[in-house]
């Protein structure tokens, strides 16, 4: 199917430093782009892939799962270490929990988690078995945002097969963290209802990261790029990839 308008992938050719910017769960690049555009102005190289299954139609994503999702991540990091001396990885949701698995992986020189998921609010998961004999997909509502529509291009319902790929690529993350060593931002908005906040303490303290943060903020809903706090999250994202921390991998 057609790609949405505005749910293409981007590259932004700059300096040595590449960023990789994997989007989140039904969402699509477009939510990456804006902190692209920032990063892109800092002189980074700036590369936001998008997901198997995302930007066309929900029918597409049901076709996949985690491992497909993952395998574009992969990608991207190939792409940007053949253009770039040395690559780093932000991911927003789910992209920032594949983020945190690549950096498991990989030599990648910074990784930023934005409302990662180790815990989901949506007290209906432990139904999800249940929910799945009866429906295919759920409906999603996304929170209004003070940004072009250009940059908020997703899914409103969820296939319900794809979440239950999701939960499984979070405990295979969450299995991976002690092996994670690369320098570690987390970001987390304490008024978001998608994810716990508690996950980003679960992700902090799990992380073998030796240099590692914990960011808070405080009015943002989930997708903490496109909402009211977004400019400072680009700076602290910045700041944290300029940050020296010594020998990294």
């Amino acid at each position: 199917m057609a790609i949405l308008k505005g749910a293409e992938p981007f590259l932004y050719r700059g300096d040595s430093h590449g960023v990789l910017l994997p989007h989140g769960f039904t969402g699509s690049p477009s939510e990456m782009r804006l902190l692209g555009e920032f990063l892109h102005r800092q002189g980074y190289t700036v590369y936001g892939p998008r997901l198997p299954g995302h930007g066309t139609h929900h029918q597409d994503m049901e076709k996949t799962e985690w491992r497909q999702w993952y395998g574009a991540v992969e990608d991207g990091f190939h792409i940007l270490k053949g253009i770039c001396k040395e690559v780093s990885v932000v991911g927003l949701s789910m992209g920032g929990i594949l983020a945190l698995l690549l950096a498991s992986e990989y030599p990648v020189k910074r990784v930023v988690s934005l409302s990662a998921p180790i815990y989901i609010a949506d007290q209906r998961l432990k139904w999800l078995n249940v929910y799945r004999m009866f429906r295919r997909y759920a409906p999603k509502r996304r929170r209004k945002l003070d940004v072009s529509p250009e940059y908020y291009v997703g899914y409103d319902r969820t296939p319900l097969r794809n979440l239950s790929s999701l939960l499984e690529l979070i405990q295979h993350v969450k299995n991976r963290l002690a092996q994670l060593q690369t320098p570690l931002l987390v970001v987390q908005s304490r008024a978001e209802h998608t994810v716990r906040p508690e996950s980003a303490d679960y992700i902090y303290q799990h992380a073998g990261s030796r240099e590692k943060e914990l960011f808070w903020l405080q009015k943002s809903g989930h997708i903490v790029t496109l909402d009211a706090e977004k400019e400072i999250v680009f700076k602290k994202v910045a700041a944290f990839l300029e940050k020296p921390f010594g020998d990294v991998r």
